[in-house]
């Protein structure tokens, strides 16, 4: 009963740290370092947009919980040695669940957005789908960057 609700503890715990590591991509969204910093402003017309998918994050959390989780629920199994041997195959299996899991989770709506700028360069930009935010070809758009950050918006 005691591993039972350790490993939900685990689980619900996992879910929870996993939410708090997505960053957020979208062009309407600034970290703390970005406020109040000026900002190059230049701006375009869209030549062209596609969609694409933004992969997941990638740290030592997903695979360090799922290690845990599948090392716990491994040791229930059998007894003596053979728990042992059980822990380390959940452990190894959890954290290869855990770091896929998490990758997953995370993973994001994106658009590649063509900018034709008013100084005759064309570059494209990726950034997470924005619900409020639609773009068109044709649109006249403001590309803002900060510290090394750029940012696609009407």
């Amino acid at each position: 009963m005691f591993k039972q609700v350790t490993l939900a503890v685990l689980i619900a715990s996992t879910t929870l740290t996993l939410g708090g590591c997505a960053s957020n991509l979208q062009g309407d969204t600034y970290s703390r370092e970005d406020a109040r910093t000026p900002q190059v402003v230049r701006m375009g017309t869209i030549e062209s947009l596609r969609p694409v998918k933004i992969e997941g994050t990638k740290t030592p959390i997903g695979a360090g919980a799922g290690a845990a989780v599948g090392g716990i629920a491994g040791s229930g199994i059998g007894g003596g040695k053979g728990s042992y041997v059980a822990a380390v195959i959940g452990a190894v299996a959890g954290g290869l669940l855990g770091a896929a899991t998490e990758e997953g989770l995370t993973r994001t709506q994106g658009v590649e957005i063509t900018v034709k700028e008013d100084s005759g360069t064309t570059r494209s930009y990726v950034q997470a789908v924005s619900e409020g935010e639609v773009f068109k070809v044709g649109d006249r758009v403001r590309i803002t960057s900060v510290n090394g950050t750029t940012r696609v918006a009407h």
